[in-house]
């Protein structure tokens, strides 16, 4: 805060949010303790109330109000599953995510526009990271405590998403002066990083994972090959996108005749 402040007179990076990237390495080894710690506690039938109805929730919150002593409400906090209390951490850390990339301050040549941009994409990617982490972990439970390594460094792979800002970087308008001087990356800088990204951080990642837990672990229901369907597409698409990208720029590169 003081570095932002006082030596960057209140605006942040460009291409990069170390105020997220602080947060993520603060919560991310929590989150894999309390992962590894409920993959071990899975054995143990425990009574517990599922948060998957609204006649719990009103039972829960009503036992709540009632319950005037301090011990008796943790008691009752605690009888939430614990599958269910996971899920909720997850949504409150990518919720937190998007509302404070919304709250920090604009980076250096980050227009409004730009910043509803990235947040509209950030809202996508951590829809799919966090149905990537509740189906996968589910679907594994009982089987392999590596996989479980292997899922959560994928999530933590995929986290890193969020304090780039390369989706949003410039590109050189297309019909400008220097537009045949410019190199690829200059004129299409934005789009090839969400296909980079795509390809290498989420959707490629996911695929993987998927696919082992269908080859190797012998899981198959419907979720999980739409889900898979559904990432092999998208790196089609993004491959495609990218092969149309280098034709229109090596044809706008051809000199006229």
């Amino acid at each position: 805060m003081f570095f932002t402040l006082k030596l960057r007179k209140g605006k942040d990076y460009k291409w990069f949010s170390a105020p997220i990237l602080l947060f993520l390495m603060s919560i991310v080894p929590s989150m894999w303790i309390l992962e590894l710690d409920h993959q071990h506690q899975l054995n143990k039938s425990n009574p517990c109330k599922k948060l998957d109805s609204m006649d719990n929730w009103k039972s829960i919150i009503n036992t709540f109000r009632n319950n005037t002593k301090e011990n008796e409400a943790f008691k009752l906090l605690f009888s939430v599953c614990d599958d269910d209390w996971i899920l909720v951490l997850h949504e409150i850390l990518l919720i937190l995510l998007i509302v404070g990339k919304w709250l920090l301050p604009l980076g250096g040549g980050v227009t409004r526009d730009k910043l509803a941009q990235l947040l509209l994409i950030f809202v996508g990617t951590a829809a799919d990271i966090l149905e990537f982490t509740n189906e996968t972990l589910s679907d594994i439970q009982d089987r392999s405590l590596e996989l479980v390594y292997l899922i959560l460094a994928v999530w933590t792979w995929s986290m890193l998403q969020f304090p780039l800002q390369l989706s949003v970087m410039n590109s050189t308008p297309e019909g400008c002066d220097e537009g045949q001087s410019s190199s690829l990356l200059k004129q299409h800088g934005a789009e090839i990083w969400n296909i980079m990204q795509s390809l290498f951080i989420q959707d490629g990642p996911f695929l993987v994972v998927r696919l082992m837990i269908m080859i190797c672990f012998e899981v198959l229901h419907p979720m999980l090959i739409f889900f898979s369907i559904k990432n092999f597409l998208m790196i089609i698409l993004n491959l495609y996108y990218l092969v149309i990208i280098c034709q229109d720029y090596r044809s706008s590169a051809l000199p006229d005749p």
